[in-house]
């Protein structure tokens, strides 16, 4: 992992910068916008549980490409979070609005780090 993908937390641990790509279908951005802004209590905690921090997710207009961003703390702590119930259940939930992979997780494309200015 690039030194450059690393940086300090807002309690001074040291987290993973991660990004990644994945691809909303035509139509669906209100609606993902919508879901997003109630998203459940339950799944913002087990994002946190998971090591999770300073999560956003961007759309690109006009290619309905969609950019997340998020710190975590462990690529596994992070990457166990796939196998939790909550994390299925909004799978399921978001899956008509994007382009998903056969258990209804987003298809996912993770983005490399190029420059970082502090």
């Amino acid at each position: 992992m690039e030194v450059f993908g690393i940086i300090r937390g807002e309690s001074g641990e040291w987290m993973i910068r991660k990004a990644f790509k994945m691809e909303l279908r035509q139509g669906m951005a209100e609606e993902y916008r919508r879901r997003h802004e109630e998203l459940w209590p339950e799944m913002c905690d087990m994002i946190r549980a998971h090591g999770g921090r300073n999560y956003s997710i961007f759309l690109d207009q006009e290619t309905n490409a969609l950019v997340g961003y998020i710190e975590i703390e462990d690529e596994a702590k992070w990457a166990a979070s796939a196998g939790t119930a909550i994390c299925r259940k909004w799978w399921d939930y978001m899956a008509p609005l994007m382009a998903v992979n056969p258990d209804n997780s987003p298809v996912s494309h993770d983005l490399k780090p190029v420059f970082h200015l502090d």
